[in-house]
């Protein structure tokens, strides 16, 4: 990857003082994988040494939904321009609408999570709400899975995606509750609906830049259930709202669709307190990765409890969705979110360019 480049040590260097309670401070560098001063994205995956990468509209980002970085770290276009080049009008189920999440499958595919609406807390379009498989094999859309308005209601965000078996499992960020996809069907069943896990509480504001996030209408902005990551051996589901706190519910009881919601909320169960996120990831070893939204930290949380800080600098400013490769190596997009015009009275404070980093972690535990 010779488009790759390494930012100065003393850009990415901790420091004893910027460590949480009981963390162990460590000097790294990590580096710059791809910039763009056009594409804001949000999401990543790596599949083979092919970078994806992926971001939504409301954010004002002017290329693809979908791209592919090429040998000079610039993002082009991935899959036809048909689906890369929706406008109102167009036929929202073959199109991305607003694509706010990728990830791999483990099975040679990758998924893409379109909300359904252009714009932040819109409703979703008819149609568009929908899952888009690729086939990374032959580069071509080989399933889309409709959300319908029984999984995608009205306010519905969906948010992410984690696989497990023959399920899948998903977020909603706008409408507090966890959708179960049957893989083999296609079938969607909304669960823990409005359940207090994945509700975001009023007592956990989202602080960046010292002052708390508010949304369009000057309020506080809540996001409900939002990251999530299935552990290694597959038994957990660990998710909760982006403020926190988390919980986690064995995946079992998800799929079980025989259970009441009664029967299904009294099986979830306390899990870890973290602060609010800008995105996770996590090891084969349990080690859960995450962006610490109000100290522009990387942080890591192991499978015991224990909490160790990685990196803290400016430049890791809302980092969301971190990926970890076959290689073992981090991948960490920096959209600067809450940067975007819809939080800034209509202007945009994105400040330019767009990055992705990549932090090699050693050998593989």
């Amino acid at each position: 990857m010779n488009w790759i480049t390494t930012l100065s040590a003393a850009t990415m260097i901790l420091t004893a003082g910027t460590a949480i309670a009981g963390a162990t401070a460590t000097t790294t560098d990590i580096e710059i994988a791809a910039e763009s001063h056009d594409m804001i994205w949000n999401a990543v995956a790596v599949d083979h040494g092919r970078v994806f990468v992926a971001g939504p509209r409301w954010t004002g980002s002017k290329g693809p939904s979908l791209a592919l970085i090429d040998g000079h770290g610039n993002a082009r276009p991935y899959l036809s321009p048909q689906w890369n080049g929706w406008t109102p009008g167009a036929d929202n189920g073959t199109a991305f609408v607003n694509v706010n999440a990728i990830h791999l499958d483990g099975k040679g595919g990758l998924w893409a999570v379109d909300t359904g609406s252009p714009e932040f807390g819109g409703d979703p379009l008819p149609g568009a709400a929908k899952l888009v498989r690729i086939d990374l094999a032959t580069d071509s859309v080989d399933r889309v899975i409709p959300l319908g308005p029984a999984a995608a209601l009205a306010g519905s965000y969906i948010d992410d995606i984690r696989f497990n078996g023959d399920h899948a499992y998903l977020t909603d960020a706008g409408r507090p509750g966890l959708i179960v996809l049957d893989l083999r069907d296609g079938s969607t069943r909304r669960v823990l609906e409005g359940h207090g896990s994945v509700t975001a509480r009023p007592d956990r504001d989202i602080f960046l830049d010292g002052r708390p996030l508010t949304g369009p209408d000057g309020k506080p902005l809540y996001v409900h259930s939002d990251p999530l990551e299935v552990s290694p051996d597959g038994r957990w589901l660990h998710y909760g709202p982006l403020e926190g706190p988390w919980s986690r519910i064995e995946t079992r009881f998800l799929d079980d669709a025989s259970l009441s919601p009664d029967e299904l909320a009294a099986k979830v169960e306390p899990w870890a307190n973290l602060p609010p996120v800008g995105g996770t990831a996590m090891d084969s070893n349990g080690d859960l990765y995450f962006a610490d939204l109000a100290a522009n930290a990387l942080r890591k949380r192991a499978a015991d409890g224990t909490v160790t800080t990685l990196l803290v600098s400016p430049e890791l400013h809302w980092v969301d969705a971190p990926f970890i490769d076959t290689d073992h190596v981090l991948w960490l997009p920096v959209p600067q979110i809450d940067r975007a015009a819809l939080f800034n009275g209509g202007a945009s404070q994105i400040r330019w360019p767009i990055r992705l980093f990549r932090l090699p972690l050693g050998t593989r535990p």
